[in-house]
């Protein structure tokens, strides 16, 4: 059985994020989207631990399930600490296989930070003590250092991290198996990387809003007789199996927010090669730029783009959001009602959004979308877009590239407007 899975998310009691997390709000999403099993962000705050034991009925020892989508219990925290004077803002998702083993994971963090201030904690725990608190709640854990190439809260950080698994872990890097890749970085930018050769490449959308599940995504083949899912997702991860971790899917890490080098208050915004050539300093304010993803990669990496893949990769799949693949084909902003009731109309009266990004084919989408709406559908499937890279906090662009930029009045619903009053 396949399965789409995105296991880093928050709830509505982390910061930034919208009221809207709530489980019921984040159910009804996931189906829209086809994905089968979130994970539940969030657990070491006190008030979303209430709610999951409200909402989640326990369908086998490690597993859980509300309305037909499943669940797994994880949480992110952020890692601040001072180690030989030097300050670290790492952030780190954790899986944990059962209440009993969050409760006894929460009371042992709560001396490092204040747990109720924010649904992702903010601790004073170096990243080496943290694996020895979680192996002692569970054997059955999972450390995943996370969205692992972001400047300013992240293993590989330009502003805040190491140049190592080993170096940020020390003794205890042999129980890191996994790391997350991030909106600004993709599996193909990691494999320049031949020390993370051994390690699995997670994608996650790192939700802070229902509509942005599953940006990012992994793709599992679970056996329909597993009843425990968390184990066996924690097993493909840890031994990396290619032949139950199918792929991930990507957004493109241009689009990330932190993919080039820049600033965002000055306008600024570079390639590798620029930062250099102007030595990292703005022209516009003299100060130092934000040095974003690819320029990190570029500086810790053994191999060059062009070289062979590496053996033992998990493949995947780039994709743009089916909502705004519907807001640039009628030209409208992606936030509009008239977005919002075309998605909802394709996603309930079609097919869920995964589906009509991967699986369909142009035939089957072309009977009940709009063609307009099928060629973006098919662009993105071919590549052809057109991309304008993110920087200092600043999502990037992507522009599909249209046969035909005119749109008439005619073209911008797939159905008469009787058939969206489904919102």
């Amino acid at each position: 059985m396949k399965i789409i899975a995105d296991l880093h998310i928050h709830s509505k009691y982390s910061r930034a994020t919208s009221k809207d997390m709530s489980i019921p709000e984040l159910v009804h999403w996931a189906k829209l989207k086809n994905i089968k099993l979130l994970g539940t962000g969030d657990f070491t705050h006190p008030g979303w631990l209430q709610e999951l034991k409200k909402y989640l009925k326990q369908i086998s020892k490690h597993t859980f399930e509300y309305d037909g989508v499943k669940f797994i219990l994880t949480g992110e925290i952020s890692n601040i600490f001072s180690r030989k004077g030097k300050t670290y803002r790492v952030h780190n998702i954790i899986f944990l296989p059962d209440f009993n083993s969050v409760e006894k994971f929460n009371k042992l963090l709560q001396p490092y930070g204040e747990l109720v201030s924010d649904g992702r904690p903010v601790v004073s725990i170096d990243c080496i003590d943290l694996v020895e608190l979680v192996n002692s709640v569970s054997e059955n854990s999972l450390i995943v250092p996370a969205h692992a190439w972001t400047p300013h809260f992240s293993i590989f950080g330009s502003l805040s991290g190491f140049d190592s698994i080993e170096e940020c872990f020390g003794k205890y890097a042999k129980y890191i198996k996994s790391i997350e890749t991030g909106l600004s970085s993709d599996p193909k930018m990691n494999w320049r990387l031949s020390k993370l050769d051994n390690i699995t490449l997670i994608s996650n959308s790192d939700a802070h809003s229902p509509q942005n599940l599953g940006r990012e995504a992994n793709v599992f083949d679970i056996d329909d007789n597993v009843e425990d899912i968390y184990s066996e997702i924690v097993r493909i991860i840890t031994t990396k199996d290619k032949k139950k971790f199918l792929y991930t899917i990507e957004f493109y890490p241009e689009e990330g927010k932190y993919h080039y080098d820049g600033h965002r208050e000055c306008k600024i915004c570079w390639s590798p090669q620029e930062t250099k050539k102007y030595k990292g300093i703005c022209p516009v304010c003299g100060r130092k730029v934000t040095v974003g993803v690819l320029n990190r990669v570029e500086e810790l990496a053994d191999r060059q783009e062009t070289e062979i893949v590496p053996q033992n990769v998990i493949p995947y799949k780039s994709v743009i959001p089916l909502m705004e693949i519907i807001a640039d084909a009628l030209n409208l902003g992606k936030g509009t009602q008239r977005i919002l009731n075309e998605y909802i109309y394709i996603t309930t009266q079609v097919a869920a959004e995964f589906e009509v990004l991967l699986s369909l084919n142009e035939e089957e989408l072309r009977k009940k979308i709009n063609p307009r709406i099928v060629e973006g559908i098919m662009k993105v499937r071919n590549g052809e877009v057109d991309i304008f890279p993110g920087y200092d906090g600043e999502y990037g662009k992507i522009n599909i590239r249209w046969d035909n930029a005119n749109i008439t009045s005619q073209e911008t619903v797939s159905k008469p407007s009787n058939q969206l009053e489904l919102f």
